[in-house]
């Protein structure tokens, strides 16, 4: 059995981990890619951070599909940014090339209720090449597969609460700005805030072309409701600006926010169902203040109640740990835009991830869970 070989596209922060742990479970890394000009043609052991010269240079990214063709790749990871539309360019090379892809793009966890048009694109090419495109990470597991296990032991629901914070400092410049760090109050309600001041018929229209800017629950939300089968009545989302208490130096914006301007934004997204389960879910993400840290605090309300709350979660490898276990479901789903609520739940692989699948011959139709031999 051969190795899984995997290209890497966008080699920022996060990068350095899904690397490393992409190689200690013994994935082949043959490539990677990225835009910044600074950091073309270094050994990915420089991103890395240790002294293993691995003989793979960073290549601009406009070579990313003449390589795709003219190697034999089993998954591309996506590291890059939180927006479907932003991304789009990279998968659809992924998907007319038939190479699996896996992001951490939030919005990607399930576009289907924000940018239907592109994932309806995306899913065509997908399955017309037979490759399978998904988003995942640290939503996948605490804000997904989590609150379905708990569900699991649950009677009758009533409502959902969750609420999770991060800093955005740990995953570089492109998602501090989406969350309005360093505006003035002003501004963020132009830049921000302005574009959730719409009425529902205004907000579809966005949605049905393909310009709506969706938090994080938004699509969270609807990944709940595709994996309990609850169908949506509606669904409101707020911005909310996160004020600066004092003066806090941002190492990611290179600049010192003031007092008074905004840090981030607390983003919360209310869904109703035809069941009767409301889904409440708040993510702040923000630049930290120095005794400010990570937490996930989900409630299920209903016979019984449930609470579970994590303190200072390690987010950012999480969601990269995530990421490169995935990868083995994501080599057994079927063809298409095949989002996580329709795969089994992530597990750990003790083992290298070539152990728990066969790359060749692999005709279970995506009924393996992850574990076809």
């Amino acid at each position: 059995m051969r190795k899984i070989t995997m290209v890497q596209y966008g080699c920022g922060k996060m990068s350095a981990y899904t690397m490393r742990y992409a190689e200690e479970k013994g994935i082949k890394i043959i490539g990677a890619f990225d835009i910044n000009p600074d950091i073309i043609g270094q050994d990915i052991s420089q991103i890395i951070g240790d002294c293993k010269k691995r003989n793979v240079k960073i290549q601009d990214a406009k070579e990313f599909e003449k390589f795709l063709q003219t190697h034999e790749v089993d998954v591309a990871v996506i590291t890059t940014t939180s927006i479907f539309a932003e991304n789009f360019p990279a998968y659809e090379i992924c998907a007319k090339n038939g190479v699996n892809a896996i992001s951490t793009c939030e919005e990607a966890f399930y576009a289907q209720n924000s940018n239907p048009k592109l994932a309806k694109k995306l899913d065509k090419l997908a399955k017309e090449s037979g490759c399978t495109i998904c988003g995942s990470g640290y939503q996948d597991v605490f804000w997904g597969n989590l609150i379905s296990v708990l569900a699991g032991a649950t009677h009758k629901i009533t409502k959902i609460k969750g609420k999770s914070s991060y800093n955005v400092e740990d995953y570089g410049i492109s998602l501090a700005r989406v969350h309005g760090a360093g505006l003035t109050l002003k501004e963020f309600e132009k830049e921000v805030a302005s574009n959730d001041n719409i009425s529902d018929e205004e907000r579809k229209k966005l949605i049905n072309a393909g310009k709506f800017s969706p938090s994080y629950m938004w699509n969270v939300n609807g990944w709940l409701c595709s994996k309990f089968g609850l169908h949506v009545t509606g669904q409101t989302q707020k911005c909310i600006p996160q004020i600066a208490k004092r003066d806090i130096k941002s190492s990611t914006l290179g600049m010192t926010i003031k007092k008074g301007d905004c840090t981030g934004m607390s983003a919360v997204v209310t869904t109703t169902t035809r069941e009767g389960i409301v889904i409440e879910s708040e993510c702040i993400g923000k630049v930290y203040d120095k005794d400010e840290f990570d937490c996930n605090d989900w409630t299920i309300e209903g016979e019984p109640s449930t609470r579970v709350v994590i303190e200072r979660p390690s987010t950012v490898e999480l969601t990269c740990a995530t990421v490169i276990n995935r990868i083995t479901e994501l080599l057994c789903a079927e063809p298409g835009y095949t989002t996580t609520d329709k795969m089994c739940e992530n597990f750990y692989k003790a083992q290298n991830l070539d152990k728990y699948i066969e790359l060749v011959d692999c005709d279970c139709g995506g009924d393996c869970d992850g574990h076809c031999h």
